[in-house]
Formats: C-alpha cells, sequence, structure tokens
C-alpha cells in the first residue's frame, strides 16, 4: 500500500465508504481535501484520514453530520475524549432501551388483559410512561419493576385493595380534623409505611421520588384514590411519631 496523499478512489477503495460520500463530505465542509492535483482532483494526507476516523467514529455514536462538524471544526478531539463522547452516547442509548422494555410490557401486560388496546388506552399507557420518567432515574425505575416481579400479580392486587382503604380513611380523619397522632392514625401510618417499603425495597430516595410525583403529577382515576399534597403533610405528623 502507497503511503498518503491519496486520490479519492483510492482513499475509497481503502475505507470501503463511498465515493459519493466522500464528495458529500466535501461539499458540507466536513472532510475537504488538504491537496489537490494540478487538474483539480482530491488528494487526502495524513490529516484527512485521521479527520476521516473522527467522523466515522462520531457517526457509529449516533451523531449527525452537522454535530460531528460542530465537534470537529471547534475543539481539538483527542482520542480519550472520543472514547468520552462514544460512552456518554452509549450511556443515553441504553437509557433509552430500557425505557423502550418497559413501555413494551407495560403494553403486553395490557394487551393480555384486554385482549384489544385502543386509541385511548394507548395514550393512557403513554401518559403514564412519560409521568413516572419525570420522577424518577432509570436505575429507581429498574429497581420498581424488579419489585413488581418479586412481588407478584396476586400481592400487587391485594397492594391496591389496601390503598383503596387507606386513602380515603385518611381524608375522612382529616376532614373530621383527627389528631394526626391520634392510634388511630398511627394503625394507619403504619400500615402506610409497610405497603410503601414492601414496594420500593425501603428505598428512601423512591419514597421521595413517589411523594413528589402525588404531590405534583396528575394521576389517573383509575388507579384509585391517590394520595394528596395536604394528606402528605397530615401524614407527616404521624410518621414523625413512629420514627421517634
Amino acid at each position: 500500500m502507497k503511503p498518503p496523499p491519496w486520490k479519492i478512489g483510492e482513499l475509497a477503495a481503502q475505507t470501503g465508504l463511498s465515493i459519493r460520500a466522500l464528495h458529500h463530505y466535501d461539499q458540507i465542509g466536513l472532510l475537504v481535501p488538504s491537496q489537490r492535483t494540478a487538474s483539480g482532483h482530491r488528494l487526502y494526507d495524513r490529516a484527512d484520514i485521521v479527520r476521516l476516523q473522527q467522523i466515522q467514529s462520531l457517526r457509529l455514536m449516533g451523531l449527525s453530520l452537522d454535530e460531528v462538524r460542530r465537534l470537529l471544526d471547534n475543539e481539538a478531539m483527542p482520542p480519550r475524549h472520543l472514547i468520552d463522547l462514544h460512552l456518554a452516547r452509549l450511556h443515553q442509548v441504553i437509557a433509552l432501551e430500557r425505557r423502550l422494555v418497559r413501555h413494551l410490557r407495560a403494553l403486553a401486560a395490557h394487551i393480555d388483559a384486554n385482549e384489544v388496546a385502543s386509541v385511548e388506552d394507548l395514550c393512557r399507557i403513554i401518559q403514564e410512561m412519560t409521568i413516572m420518567e419525570q420522577f424518577f432515574t432509570r436505575d429507581q425505575l429498574a429497581l420498581l419493576d424488579q419489585r413488581r416481579a418479586q412481588v407478584g400479580e396476586a400481592r400487587l392486587s391485594e397492594i391496591r385493595d389496601a390503598w383503596a382503604e387507606i386513602i380515603p380513611a385518611v381524608q375522612q380523619a382529616m376532614d373530621a380534623v383527627v389528631d394526626p397522632t391520634s392510634p388511630e392514625i398511627l394503625a394507619i401510618a403504619q400500615r402506610w409505611k409497610a405497603l410503601e417499603d414492601e414496594m420500593t425495597g425501603g428505598d428512601p430516595a423512591i419514597s421521595q421520588a413517589i411523594r413528589k410525583m402525588y404531590e405534583r403529577a396528575k394521576i389517573p382515576a383509575r388507579h384509585g384514590p391517590a394520595p394528596t399534597a395536604d394528606m402528605y403533610v397530615y401524614m407527616d405528623q404521624a410518621f414523625a411519631v413512629l420514627l421517634a
């Protein structure tokens, strides 16, 4: 193999890229050959080949040609920085794939239970997944998925029934101005905490994320009664007595 500079056909043959692609890279200013022959033919030297390798590495990460050009034109690209960029992009891809797995599992479960998924059903699933992703990290969502699998559908149904009793009971106590440190509310608080720990594995960060979600997001009513921000403030007094 002769050393560079190479004509465009030689570069294409050595790299597997098409001549058309190299022409396009030149036209958009992404890879402009450093030299030209007297007759105007493109000649690519070693620096051009180094840049081409960087271009292809960045393209493999999923970056657009515009993004690649901005990166290469605006900053030096030492090998370590290129690796860090690639790792960051791979983490993004992994996160996206994990979210897709959760979405597809939810849709599959819904279809299994209802046979047909209407447009409204699909929109509700998308809404619920969007809400979850606003308040939980991908690691927290993975842990919640794991806990649901460990608990099992039968127990999940029992937990939903329990919350359907607890939330109205707390609301009634608030309406009746019952002391939140009374034995009645402390018993409810113990049950509340036990159910929460069962689903979160006792992770306080996930419990806090759940609280923020219920305080700030509009949860679809089809899931049954949900705690409110005022309810959390009320129950905080009971939780404080339990933890004292």
